[in-house]
């Protein structure tokens, strides 16, 4: 019970790493709030979560992370609901569209940089008026492989990537000697329901099957493999909990040794 009496607020919790990372606080005895679009199948999530592993200690609020009144309702929520926030994950994130950047629209930047880094902004900003006053916190940013490497077709995402880290090292130079803790997660391929679904080989253009994608993705690490949801949540657990406490301002790869630093 490494969280418990602790409190996390998930944005993209219901389903991939999102999920998983919300799972494995719950597990060990946190509050969790989770925030994303689909008011149906979050109540739905939040009642699967609390079934498992307690009434009352997972909530759901629905809001779009490119919405700034979403993102600082969400936070404002979470504090209303359990006093307090102690841990922030901004998870969600994506790119709107992929394409080469000389065919990239204003339109597909804007809004990759709004899913990713102006919704890590709105939550942290709001986050960290809590965490200041309490002397103590953890945000952990979820970046990618991407946020330290280039692909082509994948600058939007890339650029909003990179930021993410950007911020996070800024962020932890100052709250520092607060009693708050900001790092990022830098997954590699994760096997998801967007995976699963051919997301990134449709919207870059690849056009190959699931297994095609897999392949290629996979060769690019040292495990020849793709991640699971599980090694990411352990670091996220790692990163919220006591034993991570001496750990801030950095980009930990978890990807199987394809960004190898």
């Amino acid at each position: 019970m490494q969280l418990e009496g602790k409190t996390a607020a998930i944005t993209g919790g219901t389903a991939g790493i999102g999920r998983g990372i919300a799972e494995a606080y719950l597990a060990e005895g946190a509050n969790v709030a989770i925030m994303a679009r689909n008011p149906d199948n979050g109540a739905k999530i939040t009642e699967e979560m609390n079934t498992r592993h307690g009434n009352g200690r997972a909530i759901f609020v629905a809001g779009d992370v490119m919405d700034q009144n979403s993102v600082e309702g969400f936070i404002d929520a979470t504090v209303a609901q359990f006093g307090t926030i102690d841990i922030l994950v901004n998870n969600a994130g994506g790119a709107s569209d992929l394409a080469p950047l000389v065919d990239l629209t204003d339109k597909a930047f804007d809004e990759t940089m709004k899913w990713n880094i102006y919704s890590t902004f709105w939550a942290t900003r709001r986050a960290l008026k809590t965490m200041i006053a309490q002397k103590s916190g953890r945000v952990i940013n979820i970046s990618s492989t991407e946020g330290k490497m280039g692909k082509p077709t994948f600058a939007p995402y890339t650029v909003a990537k990179h930021g993410i880290i950007g911020m996070t090292k800024s962020v932890a130079q100052e709250v520092g000697t607060m009693g708050i803790t900001v790092n990022a997660i830098c997954p590699g391929l994760v096997i998801t329901d967007i995976i699963k679904n051919g997301g990134p080989a449709t919207a870059s253009g690849l056009g190959m099957t699931f297994d095609e994608m897999i392949t290629m993705f996979s060769q690019e690490s040292a495990l020849k493999r793709p991640n699971t949801v599980e090694e990411i949540a352990a670091m996220a657990l790692l990163l919220a909990s006591d034993a991570g406490s001496g750990i801030t301002g950095t980009a930990l790869s978890v990807d199987g040794g394809t960004a190898q630093y």
